[in-house]
């Protein structure tokens, strides 16, 4: 399936059952809920949909439901989350073979530290293309999500690999993406800039970005594509309008610590009536009651929720 990556994949979450566990019609009920949307795929298995917490075999159980349940329509990413070089690789076969239609290279534990030597980011990245044989995106994520973000002079190199074919950035620091935006556009191969960087979208896109792949598209998914259609269409006022109207909920979700956005994400789906629950699986943490004030304050200012329906 060849990508349009000029649209919004949203990072989706993973509902759970009261016990943590994967809620497979929950889950199948979410996916057609995002599917109705204007959306040009999603990613399942990335840092809003727990995969740090889950285990290789529920991974691989989650493409399986959302390819049977959206396959057919929309491509479905794979977060790929792995600790050394021959793990990836057999991990990203086995997403392959559950239908995923690209992978999302997670940094690994063995970049941190500086200096970073370029080789073992570029071995690992070439490893995992040749491998595998799907397409990839390189993720560049701060480091407060567990991330490490990689020098311009790195992403050349790596923007120079045949599989590459977009990247994540989710520095959340402007003057950071400016700076990967030139290194990317600099090649002389196409790779799509994906911008991850949820506290600036709408700027983003006036900076460069082709598309979205963000964690905030899992609860205002309809907006927001709206949002990111009318940036990639050059109706830039329009875009501005609608991300004016969900900033206060961006705030809201992604407020320090950044790490409870995934629960908070889920409690607005429980707000909105699309989700039951908002179990997250430990370590992460049931969100406060103040925290739950806040995002349905944010839900009603956005037009995702009326207040009426507010309890």
């Amino acid at each position: 399936m060849n990508i349009d990556f000029r649209g919004l994949f949203p990072a989706t979450i993973l509902p759970m059952t009261e016990d943590a566990q994967i809620d497979e019609p929950a889950l199948r009920r979410y996916m057609r809920h995002v599917a109705e949307t204007t959306i040009h795929g999603v990613a399942v298995n990335v840092d809003t949909g727990e995969a740090p917490h889950l285990s290789h075999e529920e991974r691989v159980r989650v493409i399986e439901i959302v390819v049977d349940e959206i396959g057919g329509r929309l491509p479905v990413i794979a977060g790929l989350p792995a600790q050394f070089t021959q793990q990836a690789v057999a991990y990203g076969k086995d997403y392959r073979n559950a239908g995923a239609s690209a992978l999302v290279v997670f940094p690994i534990s063995a970049y941190q530290g500086q200096p970073l030597d370029p080789e073992v980011v570029i071995r690992y990245h070439a490893a995992v293309g040749e491998g595998v044989a799907l397409p990839m995106i390189l993720f560049n994520l701060v480091p407060s999500l567990g991330g490490v973000l990689l020098s311009p002079a790195i992403l050349e190199r790596l923007c120079g690999l045949a599989p590459v074919v977009a990247i994540k950035e989710a520095s959340f620091d402007a003057k950071v993406y400016v700076e990967v935006v030139a290194a990317v556009r600099g090649q002389r191969r196409p790779v799509a800039i994906l911008t991850g960087n949820d506290p600036f979208i709408y700027e983003s896109f006036v900076l460069g970005a082709d598309g979205a792949l963000l964690g905030f598209g899992a609860a205002p998914t309809a907006q927001l594509a709206a949002m990111v259609d009318a940036a990639v269409a050059g109706n830039l006022p329009e875009a501005k309008r609608i991300m004016d109207r969900l900033t206060p909920l961006m705030h809201a979700l992604f407020a320090p610590p950044v790490r409870n956005y995934r629960a908070r994400s889920k409690e607005a789906l429980v707000m909105q009536g699309i989700l039951e629950r908002a179990t997250v699986r430990e370590p992460l943490l049931p969100i406060s009651a103040e925290d739950r004030r806040a995002v349905r304050s944010a839900l009603i200012q956005a037009g995702e929720l009326e207040e009426a329906g507010v309890v």
